[in-house]
């Protein structure tokens, strides 16, 4: 039976090897999730096999997806099943996978908050309740709302606040200010706590962002990861930290406010898309800073 389940998922899938998913990642493209590296360094940590399948037409690929069983590889279900549940943390985010522009494939694997982008592209798609809050482009703000962003920065700097990039920080480093700076806003403990140095170390290449300081002291902190496609540039925000003593300062609006214009103007300079993902569209604050996208499941 199981087989037989299998055989009808895998249906027109060809089973291919990590470096062939690499290829047709690099070119068609996708986002932090379905990045190679991050599937291969989070599934070697979590010790779960992944399988990786490819969609040929006319002798050439044009999609792949990697998997875990019935589900697409790094899925929570999985985490949550091998009771390895908070191992590491990706939020709910985008999924792109690489399938080629004009592709259209049948995907039978377990998935939520795959992309709007694949619409068109994946036949067993349902839109899900639960949308993504993506990024507003710079010019979609108010004058007013990025004058007082600016205001805010000012106030900051002036103040003796200082923005440091992500990267000045080792992974233990930017684990210890992210697991105090996120138990201060929360009030409970980061995701994968135990674990957040060695996460961090894995995913160091695709790390971006920066955190505030005050009076030398870590006050606002985001974990954004970066990959670069073809045609955009995915980033998600994971999760965040700040000091809630220091709200007259706004430590995390200037941090958001840092992140998303320095990432827009990245993207641009590369003559890109940027595709920076809030994750799930379930807050108020994302409003602030996000349109919100449709997400799809299967």
């Amino acid at each position: 039976m199981l087989d037989r389940l299998r055989w009808f998922r895998e249906k027109g899938w060809v089973a291919i090897d990590a470096p062939a998913y690499s290829e047709v990642w690099q070119k068609f493209g996708g986002s932090v999730a379905t990045h190679p590296q991050v599937v291969e360094r989070l599934a070697a940590l979590a010790g779960i096999p992944v399988r990786y399948l490819g969609w040929p037409e006319n002798g050439e690929l044009q999609a792949a997806i990697p998997v875990w069983g019935r589900y697409l590889a790094l899925s929570k279900d999985v985490l949550k099943q091998q009771l390895k549940r908070g191992l590491f943390d990706l939020g709910n985010a985008e999924i792109i996978l690489p399938i080629a522009e004009a592709a259209q494939i049948p995907l039978r694997h377990k998935a939520r908050y795959i992309s709007a982008l694949h619409v068109q592209q994946i036949s067993t798609l349902r839109e899900q309740p639960e949308g993504l809050a993506l990024a507003r482009e710079p010019e979609q703000y108010s004058k007013k709302f990025r004058y007082n962003q600016r205001r805010e920065q000012r106030l900051l700097e002036e103040a003796g606040g200082l923005i440091r990039p992500m990267l000045e920080l080792t992974a233990a480093e930017q684990a210890a200010i992210y697991a105090d700076l996120f138990q201060r806003r929360w009030g409970f403990p980061a995701t994968g706590e135990a674990h957040l140095a060695e996460v961090f170390g894995l995913m160091r290449e695709f790390m971006t962002g920066s955190v505030v300081y005050l009076a030398d002291q870590p006050v606002a902190i985001q974990i954004l990861y970066r990959v670069e496609s073809p045609r955009w540039v995915s980033v998600e925000y994971i999760n965040g930290g700040v000091d809630p003593q220091q709200r007259d300062f706004s430590p995390g609006s200037v941090l958001s406010f840092v992140n998303t214009q320095n990432a827009w103007a990245e993207a641009r300079a590369l003559g890109k898309v940027l595709r920076y993902s809030f994750g799930r569209a379930d807050r108020e604050y994302k409003d602030r800073w996000c349109n919100r996208a449709a997400a799809y499941q299967v």
